[in-house]
Protein backbone atom coordinates (compact mmCIF):
# COMPACT_ATOMS: atom_id res chain seq x y z
CA UNK A 1 0.00 0.00 0.00
CA UNK A 2 2.83 2.74 0.70
CA UNK A 3 4.34 1.52 -2.42
CA UNK A 4 1.43 2.42 -3.90
CA UNK A 5 0.33 5.75 -2.90
CA UNK A 6 3.89 7.27 -2.90
CA UNK A 7 3.56 6.08 -6.80
CA UNK A 8 0.76 7.80 -6.98
CA UNK A 9 1.88 11.09 -4.96
CA UNK A 10 0.46 10.97 -1.91
CA UNK A 11 2.83 11.23 1.33
CA UNK A 12 1.75 7.86 3.60
CA UNK A 13 2.81 7.98 7.38
CA UNK A 14 3.44 4.78 8.74
CA UNK A 15 2.28 3.75 12.93
CA UNK A 16 3.50 0.47 13.17
CA UNK A 17 5.63 -1.29 16.41
CA UNK A 18 7.17 -4.08 14.01
CA UNK A 19 6.51 -6.77 15.90
CA UNK A 20 5.54 -8.52 12.78
CA UNK A 21 5.99 -5.87 10.13
CA UNK A 22 9.82 -4.98 7.96
CA UNK A 23 10.97 -0.93 8.14
CA UNK A 24 12.41 -1.78 4.73
CA UNK A 25 9.14 -2.31 3.08
CA UNK A 26 8.61 1.40 3.35
CA UNK A 27 10.40 2.55 0.46
CA UNK A 28 11.56 5.90 2.69
CA UNK A 29 8.21 6.15 4.15
CA UNK A 30 7.74 8.07 7.38
CA UNK A 31 7.76 5.50 10.08
CA UNK A 32 6.56 6.56 13.55
CA UNK A 33 6.89 3.33 15.34
CA UNK A 34 4.66 2.56 18.26
CA UNK A 35 0.94 0.94 18.93
CA UNK A 36 -1.89 2.08 17.19
CA UNK A 37 -3.35 1.42 20.54
CA UNK A 38 -1.75 4.72 22.25
CA UNK A 39 -3.86 7.30 22.46
CA UNK A 40 -1.00 9.86 23.69
CA UNK A 41 0.61 8.80 20.55
CA UNK A 42 -1.91 9.02 18.26
CA UNK A 43 -3.15 11.97 19.64
CA UNK A 44 0.59 13.80 19.27
CA UNK A 45 0.44 12.45 15.51
CA UNK A 46 -3.37 14.15 14.71
CA UNK A 47 -2.20 17.36 16.43
CA UNK A 48 1.52 17.89 14.40
CA UNK A 49 0.80 15.80 11.23
CA UNK A 50 -2.30 16.74 8.54
CA UNK A 51 -4.40 13.74 8.48
CA UNK A 52 -6.44 13.34 5.91
CA UNK A 53 -7.32 9.36 6.12
CA UNK A 54 -6.79 6.73 8.17
CA UNK A 55 -5.55 3.45 6.65
CA UNK A 56 -6.24 0.12 8.98
CA UNK A 57 -4.30 -2.62 8.51
CA UNK A 58 -3.19 -3.53 12.31
CA UNK A 59 -4.83 -6.59 13.48
CA UNK A 60 -3.93 -9.82 14.34
CA UNK A 61 -5.31 -12.40 11.87
CA UNK A 62 -4.92 -16.11 12.86
CA UNK A 63 -8.33 -17.63 13.34
CA UNK A 64 -6.84 -20.63 15.53
CA UNK A 65 -4.39 -18.80 17.89
CA UNK A 66 -7.82 -15.96 17.93
CA UNK A 67 -9.78 -19.24 19.92
CA UNK A 68 -7.13 -20.25 22.21
CA UNK A 69 -6.52 -16.40 23.10
CA UNK A 70 -9.35 -14.18 22.14
CA UNK A 71 -8.26 -11.36 24.76
CA UNK A 72 -5.36 -10.59 22.60
CA UNK A 73 -7.90 -10.40 19.40
CA UNK A 74 -10.23 -8.40 20.99
CA UNK A 75 -7.64 -5.88 22.91
CA UNK A 76 -5.92 -5.44 19.37
CA UNK A 77 -8.29 -5.86 16.97
CA UNK A 78 -11.23 -4.02 18.56
CA UNK A 79 -10.17 -2.56 21.33
CA UNK A 80 -7.19 -0.25 20.15
CA UNK A 81 -9.37 0.59 16.75
CA UNK A 82 -11.86 2.27 18.93
CA UNK A 83 -8.78 3.93 20.67
CA UNK A 84 -7.42 5.30 16.88
CA UNK A 85 -11.14 6.52 16.10
CA UNK A 86 -12.02 8.37 18.80
CA UNK A 87 -8.62 9.84 18.00
CA UNK A 88 -9.41 10.42 14.68
CA UNK A 89 -12.84 11.86 15.65
CA UNK A 90 -11.37 14.23 18.63
CA UNK A 91 -9.00 15.82 15.16
CA UNK A 92 -11.76 15.72 13.19
CA UNK A 93 -10.57 13.02 10.55
CA UNK A 94 -13.24 11.68 8.78
CA UNK A 95 -11.59 9.03 6.05
CA UNK A 96 -11.39 5.53 7.36
CA UNK A 97 -10.30 2.46 4.95
CA UNK A 98 -10.59 -0.79 7.17
CA UNK A 99 -9.26 -4.17 6.38
CA UNK A 100 -12.29 -6.62 6.94
CA UNK A 101 -12.43 -9.70 6.52
CA UNK A 102 -15.05 -12.72 5.10
CA UNK A 103 -14.65 -14.28 8.56
CA UNK A 104 -17.04 -12.07 9.31
CA UNK A 105 -20.03 -14.10 7.54
CA UNK A 106 -18.55 -17.51 9.29
CA UNK A 107 -20.20 -20.88 7.37
CA UNK A 108 -21.87 -19.92 4.10
CA UNK A 109 -25.21 -20.70 2.82
CA UNK A 110 -24.92 -19.99 -0.52
CA UNK A 111 -22.18 -20.97 -3.26
CA UNK A 112 -20.97 -17.23 -3.47
CA UNK A 113 -20.45 -14.71 -0.42
CA UNK A 114 -22.26 -11.31 -1.57
CA UNK A 115 -22.85 -8.08 1.08
CA UNK A 116 -26.18 -9.37 1.90
CA UNK A 117 -25.09 -12.65 3.28
CA UNK A 118 -26.11 -13.33 6.83
CA UNK A 119 -23.14 -12.27 9.28
CA UNK A 120 -22.55 -15.02 12.29
CA UNK A 121 -18.59 -15.47 13.08
CA UNK A 122 -17.30 -18.82 13.84
CA UNK A 123 -14.21 -17.48 15.45
CA UNK A 124 -13.04 -14.17 17.88
CA UNK A 125 -11.30 -12.83 15.17
CA UNK A 126 -14.05 -13.08 12.32
CA UNK A 127 -16.25 -11.59 15.67
CA UNK A 128 -13.17 -8.74 16.29
CA UNK A 129 -13.81 -7.38 12.47
CA UNK A 130 -17.51 -7.84 12.41
CA UNK A 131 -17.99 -5.95 15.90
CA UNK A 132 -15.62 -3.05 14.22
CA UNK A 133 -17.98 -3.20 11.51
CA UNK A 134 -20.75 -2.31 13.93
CA UNK A 135 -18.78 0.33 15.50
CA UNK A 136 -18.47 2.06 12.46
CA UNK A 137 -22.04 2.92 11.67
CA UNK A 138 -22.12 4.01 14.93
CA UNK A 139 -19.24 6.55 14.55
CA UNK A 140 -20.22 7.83 11.10
CA UNK A 141 -24.02 8.49 12.92
CA UNK A 142 -22.17 10.26 15.78
CA UNK A 143 -18.90 11.90 14.65
CA UNK A 144 -19.04 11.82 10.60
CA UNK A 145 -16.28 8.99 10.20
CA UNK A 146 -16.80 7.63 6.63
CA UNK A 147 -15.72 4.27 6.18
CA UNK A 148 -15.01 1.87 3.24
CA UNK A 149 -14.73 -2.00 4.93
CA UNK A 150 -12.60 -4.43 2.46
CA UNK A 151 -13.76 -7.47 3.21
CA UNK A 152 -10.76 -9.86 2.20
CA UNK A 153 -10.94 -13.40 1.46
CA UNK A 154 -7.55 -14.63 1.10
CA UNK A 155 -4.97 -12.46 0.82
CA UNK A 156 -2.08 -14.25 -1.25
CA UNK A 157 1.10 -13.90 -3.43
CA UNK A 158 3.81 -11.06 -4.02
CA UNK A 159 4.32 -8.01 -5.88
CA UNK A 160 5.20 -8.64 -9.34
CA UNK A 161 7.88 -6.99 -9.35
CA UNK A 162 9.65 -9.36 -6.60
CA UNK A 163 10.30 -6.11 -4.36
CA UNK A 164 7.59 -7.14 -1.66
CA UNK A 165 6.20 -10.64 -0.25
CA UNK A 166 5.04 -12.49 2.78
CA UNK A 167 7.20 -12.51 5.67
CA UNK A 168 5.27 -13.45 8.82
CA UNK A 169 6.67 -14.76 11.85
CA UNK A 170 5.65 -17.44 12.32
CA UNK A 171 4.01 -18.17 9.02
CA UNK A 172 1.17 -19.52 8.47
CA UNK A 173 -0.36 -18.71 5.40
CA UNK A 174 -1.46 -21.49 2.75
CA UNK A 175 0.78 -20.73 -0.16
CA UNK A 176 3.96 -19.66 1.47
CA UNK A 177 4.16 -22.63 3.91
CA UNK A 178 3.82 -24.69 0.73
CA UNK A 179 6.38 -22.71 -1.21
CA UNK A 180 8.71 -23.33 1.41
CA UNK A 181 8.10 -26.96 2.17
CA UNK A 182 8.28 -27.87 -1.90
CA UNK A 183 11.61 -25.84 -2.40
CA UNK A 184 12.93 -27.57 1.21
CA UNK A 185 13.19 -24.26 2.49
CA UNK A 186 10.50 -25.29 5.36
CA UNK A 187 9.04 -28.29 7.12
CA UNK A 188 6.38 -31.05 5.73
CA UNK A 189 2.95 -28.76 5.04
CA UNK A 190 0.37 -29.65 7.34
CA UNK A 191 -3.15 -29.90 6.13
CA UNK A 192 -5.76 -29.14 8.47
CA UNK A 193 -8.27 -31.73 7.93
CA UNK A 194 -9.94 -33.68 5.00
CA UNK A 195 -12.87 -34.03 5.84
CA UNK A 196 -14.86 -30.91 4.76
CA UNK A 197 -17.86 -30.46 2.73
CA UNK A 198 -15.70 -30.24 -0.52
CA UNK A 199 -15.04 -32.24 -3.12
CA UNK A 200 -11.46 -33.39 -2.28
CA UNK A 201 -12.33 -32.82 1.46
CA UNK A 202 -10.02 -30.03 1.97
CA UNK A 203 -11.23 -26.16 2.53
CA UNK A 204 -12.22 -24.25 -0.20
CA UNK A 205 -10.93 -20.42 -0.26
CA UNK A 206 -11.10 -17.78 -2.85
CA UNK A 207 -7.68 -16.62 -3.17
CA UNK A 208 -6.99 -12.49 -4.24
CA UNK A 209 -3.83 -11.11 -4.95
CA UNK A 210 -2.57 -8.70 -2.36
CA UNK A 211 -1.85 -6.08 -5.65
CA UNK A 212 -5.54 -6.12 -6.33
CA UNK A 213 -6.72 -5.80 -2.65
CA UNK A 214 -3.74 -2.35 -2.42
CA UNK A 215 -5.70 -1.22 -5.61
CA UNK A 216 -9.06 -1.45 -4.26
CA UNK A 217 -8.04 0.35 -1.03
CA UNK A 218 -6.89 3.74 -3.40
CA UNK A 219 -10.19 3.22 -4.91
CA UNK A 220 -11.89 3.32 -1.42
CA UNK A 221 -9.90 6.82 -0.32
CA UNK A 222 -10.65 7.93 -4.06
CA UNK A 223 -14.76 6.97 -3.14
CA UNK A 224 -14.14 8.81 0.07
CA UNK A 225 -12.08 11.94 -1.18
CA UNK A 226 -15.28 12.23 -3.84
CA UNK A 227 -18.18 12.57 -1.26
CA UNK A 228 -19.75 9.24 -2.00
CA UNK A 229 -20.82 7.69 1.48
CA UNK A 230 -19.38 4.59 3.09
CA UNK A 231 -19.34 1.41 1.83
CA UNK A 232 -18.69 -2.47 3.10
CA UNK A 233 -17.45 -4.51 0.20
CA UNK A 234 -16.85 -8.51 -0.83
CA UNK A 235 -12.95 -8.42 -2.18
CA UNK A 236 -12.42 -11.63 -3.54
CA UNK A 237 -12.02 -13.51 -7.46
CA UNK A 238 -15.00 -15.43 -7.49
CA UNK A 239 -13.29 -18.78 -8.04
CA UNK A 240 -12.34 -20.95 -4.64
CA UNK A 241 -9.96 -23.40 -4.80
CA UNK A 242 -8.69 -26.03 -2.27
CA UNK A 243 -5.95 -26.50 -0.29
CA UNK A 244 -5.03 -30.17 -2.72
CA UNK A 245 -5.22 -27.48 -5.02
CA UNK A 246 -3.11 -25.13 -4.30
CA UNK A 247 -0.50 -27.83 -3.84
CA UNK A 248 -0.50 -29.07 -7.08
CA UNK A 249 -0.13 -25.76 -8.81
CA UNK A 250 2.64 -25.03 -5.85
CA UNK A 251 4.21 -28.38 -7.01
CA UNK A 252 3.18 -27.16 -11.20
CA UNK A 253 5.33 -23.91 -10.62
CA UNK A 254 8.34 -25.37 -8.44
CA UNK A 255 8.16 -28.54 -10.61
CA UNK A 256 8.45 -30.57 -7.69
CA UNK A 257 6.40 -32.29 -5.26
CA UNK A 258 5.21 -30.72 -2.08
CA UNK A 259 5.34 -33.35 0.68
CA UNK A 260 2.31 -32.68 3.40
CA UNK A 261 0.69 -34.62 5.81
CA UNK A 262 -2.72 -34.57 6.75
CA UNK A 263 -3.69 -33.32 10.21
CA UNK A 264 -7.17 -32.38 12.52
CA UNK A 265 -9.10 -29.24 11.92
CA UNK A 266 -8.31 -26.01 13.19
CA UNK A 267 -10.86 -24.94 14.83
CA UNK A 268 -13.43 -22.26 13.63
CA UNK A 269 -11.93 -22.84 10.04
CA UNK A 270 -15.55 -23.10 7.92
CA UNK A 271 -15.73 -25.45 4.59
CA UNK A 272 -15.95 -22.85 1.96
CA UNK A 273 -15.52 -19.18 1.45
CA UNK A 274 -16.10 -17.73 -1.81
CA UNK A 275 -16.93 -14.24 -3.00
CA UNK A 276 -19.25 -12.69 -5.04
CA UNK A 277 -17.89 -9.48 -5.30
CA UNK A 278 -19.56 -7.71 -8.13
CA UNK A 279 -20.80 -4.71 -6.09
CA UNK A 280 -17.35 -4.19 -5.79
CA UNK A 281 -17.17 -3.71 -9.38
CA UNK A 282 -20.01 -1.42 -9.55
CA UNK A 283 -19.56 1.12 -6.68
CA UNK A 284 -15.59 1.21 -7.50
CA UNK A 285 -14.59 0.43 -10.53
CA UNK A 286 -12.79 -2.73 -8.99
CA UNK A 287 -11.75 -5.75 -10.77
CA UNK A 288 -8.65 -7.94 -10.62
CA UNK A 289 -6.30 -7.80 -12.57
CA UNK A 290 -4.52 -11.04 -11.36
CA UNK A 291 -7.50 -13.13 -10.81
CA UNK A 292 -5.46 -16.45 -12.00
CA UNK A 293 -4.11 -18.91 -9.44
CA UNK A 294 -1.26 -20.22 -11.11
CA UNK A 295 -0.06 -16.10 -11.30
CA UNK A 296 -0.40 -16.04 -7.62
CA UNK A 297 1.35 -18.78 -6.83
CA UNK A 298 4.07 -17.70 -9.61
CA UNK A 299 4.46 -14.56 -8.18
CA UNK A 300 5.27 -15.59 -4.68
CA UNK A 301 7.35 -18.19 -6.00
CA UNK A 302 9.89 -15.16 -7.54
CA UNK A 303 9.61 -13.32 -4.61
CA UNK A 304 10.35 -15.74 -2.51
CA UNK A 305 13.10 -17.47 -4.66
CA UNK A 306 14.72 -13.76 -4.55
CA UNK A 307 15.25 -13.94 -0.37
Amino acid sequence: MVKLLKDKNYVPIVIDDLSSGYEDSLFGAELIRGNFGNSDLLNSIFSTKKIDAVMHFASFIQVGESVIYPAKYYENNLSNTITLLNSMANHGVEKFIFSSSAAIFGNPISEMIDESHPQIPVNPYGRSKWMVEQVLMDYELAYGIQHVCLRYFNAAGAHPDGSLGERHQPETHLIPLAIAAGSGRGPELKVFGSDFHTLDGTCVRDYVHICDLVDAHLLGLQHLDSGKGSLKINLGNGSGYSVMEVIDTVGEVLKRQVPYSIVNRRQGDPSKLVSNSAFAKSSLGWAPCYPKLRDIIEHAVNWHRGT
